[in-house]
Order: C-alpha cells, then structure tokens, then sequence
C-alpha cells in the first residue's frame, strides 16, 4: 500500500469506506484497518475526527461536482455540457457500480449533520442544468421539470442498479434520461 503523506491522499480512500459502510457504520477502527493509517495520523489531518473526515470527503465531492458538471453547464454550450454531464456521471459513479455518498447521506441519519453540503449538492445541480437547458430553448418552467426529472432519475438509477446488482439498469437510464432531454432541446 501506498504511504500516504498528504491530507489529500487520504480524502479518497475515506470516500471509498463511506460509500461502503455508511457514516454511521464508519469508526475509526474501521478507517485504520481499511487504509493502514494510524489513529493518530487519522487526528493530526483531521483533529475534528470523523464529522471532518466526511466533511473533507463531501467537500471533495463537490469541488469535482462543481469543476465537472456544475461550470460546465452553467457557463458552456447548453447542448455540449449535458452531453457531457451524461459521459461524466456515467464515468463518476462507476456505470452504477458507485453510490451516490451525497445521496447516501440524504437517505440516514446523518442528514441533519450534513444538511446544508447535501441540500447545496441537489439544489446547484438542478439550477446548472436548468440554466443549460432554457439556453438550449426550454422555457423555465419545463426546464425546472425536466431538470428536476434528471437529477432524481440519476439518483433512483443508482439505487436501483446497486439494488438489482445489474449496471446496466444505470447506463439504460442516463440513456433515457439523455434522449429525453435531447428531444426536447430539437
């Protein structure tokens, strides 16, 4: 295993474990077993323990999601970032074989620690996409359903392809999703 000196190096590797075994199912003990780091390491990146260690990791998140998706349609051509959106997130959870830790986090306890990160996740997302589709030519309104539809067909995708063990169920779905959203932008 890699010797991890950085506080960056480690921010993955939480992310990988709460994906697994949820916030609630992740101690410490758990933290040092799966990634070889000593406890006191663990304290010296993160004196906050294990609310700091999911914070970093829901950061992290979210700087991808920001850099990937959210810019992207917020700022390029409509039509190119959803296209991309659809390969990105295809590429980002894994054809469905990755969880969605924001959307993990929404669904247990851990809601209420993390509210304000997990509700900014959601809500960006479907503006960025709002904003790309009424430049593509829907009207705010549709544009609000439609992104709404997509956001929500990504996450119940995921769930449903992790439940059924089958990602195909995911890449059929953004598929949908995408044809979708590309009849209505005609």
């Amino acid at each position: 295993m890699k010797t991890v000196y950085e506080r960056a190096d480690i921010v993955p590797l939480l992310a990988e474990i709460f994906r697994e075994l949820g916030y609630e199912g992740t101690s410490l003990s758990r933290i040092t077993e799966r990634t070889g780091i000593g406890k006191g390491s663990l304290y010296h990146f993160f004196p906050g323990g294990k609310e700091e260690m999911a914070s970093s990791v829901l950061a992290d998140v979210d700087a991808w999601f920001e850099h990937a998706i959210y810019q992207p349609l917020r700022n390029g051509d409509a039509r190119e970032a959803i296209a991309a959106m659809w390969t990105n997130i295809n590429d980002y959870f894994r054809s469905g074989r990755r969880i969605c830790l924001v959307g993990a986090f929404a669904l247990d306890e851990t809601r209420e620690r993390f509210s304000a990160a997990i509700g900014d996740y959601f809500s960006r997302w479907i503006e960025a996409l709002r904003s790309a589709l009424m430049r593509a030519g829907c009207t705010e309104e549709q544009a609000q359903m439609l992104a709404e539809e997509s956001v929500s067909g990504i996450q119940g995708a995921l769930v449903l392809s992790r439940a059924l063990d089958d990602k195909m169920v995911f890449t059929r779905s953004l598929d949908t999703l995408a044809k979708r959203l590309d009849a209505v932008m005609r």
